[in-house]
């Protein structure tokens, strides 16, 4: 049984710093980089980007709404499909600049905060999303939401797919995830998101705030590298996941 664990990082802005990538990059098999858009700039990029090489990690575009003050977390309606596909391959096409000049390689794209929580709901910008990603390389890997209209996009555009559940997040009945608005929506016991997440690997459902099992299908789990405690989160469900002997290691991505 295998499992990869995916972190965004790279969301540091000039001076302000956020999270703690050189940890967290330790602890991860992938990690999604802010573009600049939500978070980061070209500095922070290449600093991830150097900490990901060194270390072998895989790293994806992490596009979002160009919100730097909400942090991309806030929807931005009225966009048309044309623009969120712009967006987005706008977004990919600045990490593929700042990873070749380190001589590394983007292998997949995962959307981040509003732009996601809208695509897994409304099929435009879900296809939108997917048909930015193909447009600039049909064989990135598309990070999805399981059970999500994010699969369905991708599926539709052709894209190799994974299918992602997350560590520090509580999910609504549907599947979705509970808005960051309302209490209970982020966990931070790092002992209970470990349990959470070896029963999730182990039976392939989550269980929503409401006790209802669900299944889904899981090729990587999330930690939020904004997360506080997020360190020690990851350290403590990597530990769990090996004394449970479940192998933490990169989902597969086009050669």
């Amino acid at each position: 049984m295998t499992i990869d664990l995916n972190c965004d990082l790279g969301e540091s802005f000039g001076v302000w710093p956020m999270g703690n990538d050189a940890a967290m990059i330790e602890l991860a098999t992938s990690v999604n980089i802010a573009c600049g858009f939500h978070a980061g700039d070209a500095d922070t990029m290449k600093k991830t980007v150097d900490l990901a090489k060194a270390r072998g990690v895989n790293i994806g575009a992490h596009p979002g709404y160009r919100d730097l003050h909400g942090f991309g977390r806030r929807p931005i309606v009225g966009l048309t499909s044309s623009e969120i596909e712009n967006l987005v391959a706008y977004q990919i096409g600045a990490l593929q600049a700042i990873a070749t000049t380190s001589g590394h390689k983007v292998t997949h794209v995962k959307a981040h905060g509003a732009i996601s929580n809208v695509a897994c709901e409304d099929d435009m910008t879900a296809r939108a999303i997917a048909a930015g990603i193909k447009a600039v390389d049909p064989n990135l890997v598309f990070v999805v939401l399981a059970n999500s209209r994010l699969v369905t996009a991708g599926e539709a555009a052709g894209l190799p797919l994974a299918h992602e559940v997350f560590a520090d997040r509580a999910y609504e009945d549907d599947g979705n995830l509970v808005s960051r608005r309302k209490p209970g929506a982020v966990l931070h016991d790092a002992n209970a998101i470990a349990d959470r997440v070896v029963k999730m690997v182990q039976t392939g459902e989550v269980v929503s705030i409401t006790g209802k099992a669900i299944k889904m299908r899981m090729d990587t789990v999330c930690i939020h590298g904004d997360t506080p405690g997020a360190v020690d989160i990851a350290r403590v469900l990597r530990k769990a996941l090996k004394d449970n002997k479940i192998e933490v290691a990169p989902f597969k991505t086009a050669k």
